[in-house]
C-alpha cells in the first residue's frame, strides 16, 4: 500500500509514518529541499531507508504542491492514501501565514491528490474549526461553528470548508482535540496549549512549598489528547472500509477543566494545588459591558500583558480559559469500539508530560545562564573593586570577558589590581575616584561615556561601614553624613548618571551590594543600614519606573563578608563569615538571573519575623546586642589586645550566621 504525506515530518506526521510502515507500506513525503537532512534524520528513527519512506520535493503554498512533472507522473494511479498534516498549529503565528499555509495550502493538497489520481484524502482538521460554540458540537456538525474571529480559529474552519467542497477524492476529516505529547514517553516538539501554563506553574513552585493552597481559575474544559491516541485512531479508521465523506472527533469524552487541568500538572511537578479556583460565572451578575471596560483600562491591560509575558503565555491563549465547547465523538467512539483505542486519563500520563517538558522544553534550557554569556563584550562598572567583594566580582567579570571599568579611591592599588586582572587575559579599564565626592562621581561617568559609550550593569559595591552603639555616637553626627554621603548618595549618582543611556538603549542592570542588616535591623549599625535601606528604597522606586524599559535592579542583602571592612572588629575573627569569593558568586548569579532580591534564608526570616512579630524580632536582635560588645576602637581606645570570645558568642554567632553583631 502506498501513502502520501504533507507535514509528515511534523509532530503527528512522524508518529504516523511509524504506524503507517508497520503496515509495511511505502510512505511518500512532502519535503522541502532545505529539509532532507531532517528527513534521512527520521529515516534512522524510524529504521527505514529511501525506498520505504521516499522524499518528494515541494512546497505547500504552491499550485500542485509545487511536485514537478517527472514527479507528478511517477505517483499517477499509485497513492491509495493521501493525509494532509501540514499546517500552522501555533495560536500565536502570524495571520498571514495561517491563512496560506492553512487554507491555501490545503487546496494546493486537494489539487495534488486529484492529480495523482489518489484513492482517499485524509484531512486533519481540529476542534479549532467549531470556534467557539457554545454547547454541544456534534461530528456532522460544521456551519454551526461560532465565534472564528481568532485567525487560527477561521483559517482551521475555512480549511475543513475547502475540503468539503471542493474534493472531488473520496475524503475523511478528522477533528484532533488539543494535542500533547506522547502518554509513555512525553515527546513533544514545541510549547503550546496547556503547556504555556507550565512555567507558571514551575515558578509558583520555587515560590511556594509544596504544601501551601493557592488560589486559580476554573475556566471552560479543553479537550486534551496524546499523540500516540490520535495517531493510534487516525490509522485504524483510515483503513476501514465504508467511512467516506465523514468527521471522526479524536477527542476525550470526559475533558477536564482549566482548574482542574491546572492542579493535575501542579501535583506531576511537584508544584502547591489550587485549593480554591474561582468560576468567572460568580461574576456573571456584571454587566458585560462594565467587564469589559474594566479589562480594556491600561493599567489593567498593562499590567496583565506583563504578567503573561513574564509567564511566556500568549495574551490570544487566554481567550480560551472560558472554553464553552464540548465535542460528541459518536461516530469515532463506534469505529474504536473493542479495538484497545483510547484516551488515557490525564493524570495517569502528566507526569511524564511533566518532565519532558523540564527536561527538554522549558525555554530557561535554550537561555544562556553562564556569567560569559550574559556580560561576554558588555561595559561592566564595579566600584570598591581593589579589595573585598568588588576585587573578586571584577575577578569573575574579567574572566568572563567583560569589558571591565573599575574604580576606586587609591591610584597605586588600582594600578596593581589592573596589572593583576591584565595578566588573565582581561580588557580592563581603571579609573580613580572617591565615589563620596559627588564632582568625582559626575567625571567618573562622563570619563566612562566618553570612552565606552554606555553601561550595561553597574555593580555599586562601594562602600563605608561603621560598627558603634548609637551610645557612643551622640557626639558623632558626621558617622551618619559620611556614611550616607558615600553608601547612598555615591551609589544614587552614579545610577543617575548612567541611567539616561541605559533608558535609551533599552538595556541596563544595577546590582547594589545591600546589607543583611537592612532585614534583621542591626544593632550598632544605625548609620550604614539606614544609608543601605535608603538605597534599596530608592532602586524600588526606579525600578518601579522603569520596569517596561528592561533598565533592572538587583539589590543584594549580603551577609557577613570577611573583607577589609570588617578587619578592625576582632571579634569577627572567631565568627562564621562568607569568603569575597561566595559573596561575588551572589553577584554573578545577580547579574545572569536579574531577581529583584538576593539574600540568605535567615535574612529572609527575620524580615519576616520583623513584619509579623517585631516585638520578638527585637528582642531577638537586643540578645545579640548585649552579647556582643562595642569594639575598642568604637569606644575610643586605642588598645590592640584582640577580645576574648565566648563559646557563648561562638554558638550565638554560628546560630545566626551571617548576621552583624
Amino acid at each position: 500500500m502506498n501513502y502520501f504525506l504533507t507535514g509528515g515530518t511534523g509532530f503527528i506526521g512522524r508518529f504516523l509514518v511509524e504506524k503507517l510502515l508497520a503496515r509495511g507500506g511505502t510512505v511518500h513525503v512532502l519535503v522541502r529541499e532545505q529539509s532532507r537532512g531532517k528527513l534521512d534524520e527520521l529515516r534512522e528513527r524510524w529504521g527505514a531507508d529511501d525506498t520505504q519512506v521516499k522524499a518528494v520535493i515541494g512546497d505547500l503554498t504552491s499550485k500542485n504542491l509545487g511536485i514537478d512533472a517527472k514527479t507528478m507522473k511517477s505517483l499517477k494511479g499509485k497513492v491509495d492514501h493521501f493525509f494532509h498534516l501540514a499546517a500552522v498549529y501555533d495560536m500565536g503565528a502570524d495571520e498571514d501565514a495561517q491563512q496560506v499555509t492553512n487554507i491555501e495550502g490545503t487546496r494546493a493538497a486537494l489539487n495534488a491528490a486529484e492529480a495523482m489520481g489518489a484513492k482517499h484524502f485524509h484531512h486533519v482538521s481540529s476542534i479549532a474549526a467549531a470556534g467557539l460554540f457554545k454547547g454541544i458540537f456534534r461530528e456532522d456538525m460544521f456551519e454551526e461553528a461560532e465565534k472564528l474571529d481568532h485567525p487560527y480559529l477561521r483559517t482551521k474552519h475555512e480549511s475543513e470548508k475547502v475540503v468539503r467542497e471542493e474534493c472531488s477524492v473520496p475524503f475523511r476529516i478528522y477533528r484532533p482535540g488539543m494535542v500533547i505529547g506522547h502518554s509513555a514517553t512525553g515527546e513533544m516538539d514545541k510549547v503550546d496549549g496547556p503547556y504555556y501554563f507550565f512555567k507558571m506553574i514551575q515558578k509558583i513552585r520555587n515560590a511556594l512549598p509544596q504544601w501551601v493552597p493557592t488560589i486559580g481559575v476554573e475556566g471552560g474544559r479543553l479537550n486534551i489528547v496524546p499523540v500516540d491516541f490520535v495517531v493510534n485512531a487516525m490509522d485504524h479508521i483510515a483503513h476501514l472500509e465504508g467511512e467516506d465523506g465523514k468527521c471522526f472527533h479524536l477527542v476525550d469524552s470526559e475533558p477536564y477543566k482549566v482548574g482542574e487541568i491546572l492542579n493535575i500538572f501542579s501535583e506531576a511537578g511537584h508544584a502547591p494545588l489550587m485549593g480554591m479556583r474561582i468560576d468567572s460565572r460568580m461574576f456573571g451578575f456584571i454587566p458585560p459591558f462594565i467587564r469589559q471596560s474594566l479589562k480594556n483600562l491600561p493599567p489593567v491591560k498593562r499590567l496583565t500583558s506583563a504578567i503573561l509575558d513574564d509567564m511566556g503565555i500568549p495574551p490570544s491563549v487566554m481567550s480560551f480559559i472560558n472554553y464553552p465547547t464540548r465535542f460528541d465523538a459518536r461516530e469515532t467512539e463506534r469505529v474504536l469500539k473493542d479495538t484497545g483505542i483510547e484516551v488515557p486519563r490525564l493524570p495517569d500520563y502528566a507526569p511524564v508530560i511533566w518532565d519532558y517538558w523540564e527536561r527538554n522544553l522549558d525555554p530557561d534550557l535554550f537561555k544562556d545562564r553562564t556569567l560569559r554569556g550574559t556580560v561576554e563584550g558588555r561595559v561592566c562598572v564595579v566600584t570598591g573593586a581593589t579589595s573585598g567583594i568588588g576585587l573578586a566580582t571584577a575577578q569573575k567579570l574579567a574572566d568572563a570577558g567583560a569589558i571591565l571599568v573599575i574604580g576606586a579611591r587609591k591610584l597605586e592599588r588600582l594600578k596593581e589590581v589592573t596589572r593583576e586582572l591584565e595578566s588573565r587575559g582581561a580588557r580592563v579599564h581603571a579609573y580613580p575616584c572617591d565615589f563620596s565626592d559627588m564632582d568625582a562621581c559626575d567625571e567618573f561617568v562622563k570619563t566612562v561615556l566618553d570612552n565606552h559609550g554606555q553601561v550595561d550593569v553597574l555593580v555599586n559595591n562601594a562602600g563605608r561601614s561603621i560598627r558603634r552603639s548609637l551610645d557612643l555616637s551622640f557626639d558623632r553626627f558626621h558617622d551618619f553624613e559620611r556614611t550616607m554621603q558615600l553608601n547612598y548618595f555615591g551609589s544614587v549618582r552614579l545610577i543617575m548618571g548612567f541611567a539616561p543611556k541605559m533608558l535609551e538603549n533599552r538595556r541596563g542592570h544595577v546590582v547594589n551590594i545591600s546589607s543583611i542588616g537592612v532585614l534583621t535591623n542591626a544593632p550598632r549599625f544605625s548609620a550604614y543600614v539606614a544609608s543601605k535601606s535608603a538605597l534599596d528604597a530608592f532602586s524600588r522606586c526606579a525600578a518601579a519606573e522603569w520596569s517596561d524599559r528592561n533598565v533592572t535592579f538587583t539589590t543584594i542583602n549580603m551577609p557577613l563578608v570577611k573583607t577589609p571592612m570588617i578587619a578592625p572588629t576582632k571579634i569577627y575573627d572567631s565568627v562564621p563569615t562568607l569568603t569575597p569569593d561566595e559573596a561575588a558568586g551572589m553577584v554573578a548569579d545577580a547579574i545572569v538571573y536579574r531577581p529583584k532580591r538576593i539574600a540568605t534564608r535567615l535574612g529572609i526570616f527575620a524580615q519576616v519575623l520583623h513584619a509579623l512579630a517585631p516585638k520578638m524580632g527585637e528582642i531577638v536582635m537586643n540578645t545579640g546586642y548585649r552579647m556582643f560588645p562595642d569594639s575598642p576602637a568604637a569606644a575610643g581606645s586605642r588598645s590592640g589586645e584582640k577580645p576574648k570570645v565566648s563559646t557563648e558568642q561562638v554558638a550565638f554567632a554560628a546560630i545566626m550566621r551571617g548576621i552583624y553583631w
